[in-house]
């Protein structure tokens, strides 16, 4: 958890106010110059490719090749202060088409471009067990993360604050600003929308307001850059998000932690979670449950917001295997936005039950089940790992995204990461998911696809 902290202690501070905070620092000590020379560069090499080749309702191939990465540097500390920049970029290596349909723009910057940003711009101080950092950064909670689900990861501006005096416990409190959205975020768009301060129960703004991003007025004009948190939800201003949270892990094999995000003007969300292991000889169980709540608040700019969702995840550990079984249901209202369905616009997807594309666990009225297994191929010598998964989400009627139809979605898939040992630092990972009916209606019938990716990662 401590890792997650550091990288997401965040705020909105722009390169004038960091640039002026440094100077403070010159005044403050000589040894600034050291701090720099002592810096840190890192980053990462992606190289990303995607096939995916519809059936059913629709007969679209696609397809998509980029490159790109991350390229980091931060100083050392001087005086418990630290700064960190951080450039992020896409760039398109197979233009065979200009027809977005034959295109996977999941990969790509806003509409399908080129795309390169300063992602990360921060400052940092640490003292005793608190720290705190603001500007541009990583965050990685429950109802607001990464989702690095394709070429880029979802990046914030913000201010956290984290603090571990509590023996076994960190508390944090941050106030998120803005929010540019990864290139995922490109496989949702709302086109349609006339009134786009308003979550719409529309289909489109459905499925992204459920998947993890946006139900305004075509978003994906946003992608990669810092918008307010507010026109990026619903298209509508607002003051961010301010979150508070405790996670205490004082019982041995027990993690507890409680997340309250209060979105001005639209929603307040309360997630909360228990995870519980033990060890049985060489068989190690696991438990795990989670809960989702969510209402409108102030101007209810989202309108109505009338949520809950709740899951458990059941497995175990027994030599290299790892098998687990989980369950999720979410609740409906038709008076609500979206029918009552979980709001997560910024990049949130902490679900037991989701696939690897299909995220209905979050429509309303949905119950979803998923199996899965992974076994890590050490013992044979091998930097390997492997993993099954299948999950199936009985759609409600009144689901958003398909007009008063209830059908069976599922989705199955495989995960292969492979780190070679000639080469350190490489990662070498092959994925494929295979939904069945990800959308039917009573007139078209389903959209079904099967999808390949393969990926390159070096780090360094």
């Amino acid at each position: 958890m401590k890792k997650i902290l550091l990288s997401a202690v965040t705020a909105p501070v722009r390169l004038s106010l960091l640039a002026s905070v440094l100077v403070l620092s010159v005044t403050a000590s000589d040894d600034l110059a050291g701090a720099f020379k002592d810096g840190k560069v890192s980053g990462q090499i992606r190289a990303f490719y995607i096939n995916r080749d519809y059936s059913g309702a629709s007969t679209v191939q696609r397809d998509g090749l980029t490159l790109g990465g991350y390229l980091k540097y931060e100083t050392d500390s001087l005086y418990g202060f630290n700064a960190g920049a951080a450039f992020y970029t896409t760039n398109k290596l197979d233009s065979k088409s200009s027809t977005a349909t034959e295109n996977d723009l999941t990969l790509f910057g806003s509409n399908g471009d080129n795309e390169t940003y300063l992602g990360e711009a921060y400052l940092q101080y640490k003292y005793g067990n608190t720290a705190f950092k603001a500007g541009r950064q990583k965050l990685d909670t429950p109802l607001a993360g990464l989702d690095d689900a394709r070429m880029l990861p979802s990046l914030f501006e913000a201010y956290v604050l984290s603090n571990t005096d509590i023996k076994d416990t960190t508390l944090i409190a941050a106030h998120v600003t803005k929010f540019a959205a990864g290139t995922f975020a490109n496989g949702y768009n709302n086109s349609s929308v006339t009134n786009n301060t308003q979550a719409k129960q529309d289909s489109a703004s459905t499925l992204a307001l459920t998947s993890g991003y946006s139900g305004a007025l075509n978003a994906t004009n946003m992608v990669g850059h810092f918008e307010n948190m507010g026109t990026y939800a619903i298209g509508h201003d607002t003051k961010g998000v301010s979150v508070a949270a405790a996670i205490y892990s004082g019982i041995p094999g027990l993690k507890l932690q409680l997340w309250d995000y209060y979105a001005y003007d639209i929603l307040n969300a309360v997630y909360a979670e228990a995870n519980y292991g033990w060890s049985m000889g060489s068989v190690a169980p696991y438990l795990a449950a989670q809960y989702i709540k969510e209402d409108d608040v102030g101007s209810s700019y989202a309108t109505k917001v009338n949520s809950d969702f709740i899951a458990a995840k059941a497995g175990v550990k027994v030599a290299n295997f790892d098998i687990y079984a989980a369950v999720s249901h979410n609740s409906k209202d038709s008076s609500a936005a979206i029918n009552g369905g979980t709001i997560t616009p910024w990049g949130g997807m902490p679900a037991y039950t989701q696939g690897m594309v299909t995220r209905h666990q979050f429509m309303a009225g949905t119950d979803a089940w998923k199996v899965a297994g992974s076994y890590n191929w050490k013992d044979m010598g091998a930097n390997l790992n492997t993993g099954v998964y299948y999950t199936s989400f009985d759609m409600d009627t009144l689901n958003g995204y398909s007009a008063n139809h209830a059908w069976t979605a599922t989705e199955a898939g495989f995960d292969v990461i492979y780190s070679p040992e000639a080469v350190k630092n490489l990662q070498l990972r092959l994925r494929g998911n295979f939904p069945r009916d990800f959308k039917e209606t009573a007139a078209a019938g389903g959209t079904s696809w099967d999808e390949y990716r393969v990926i390159a990662n070096y780090n360094f």
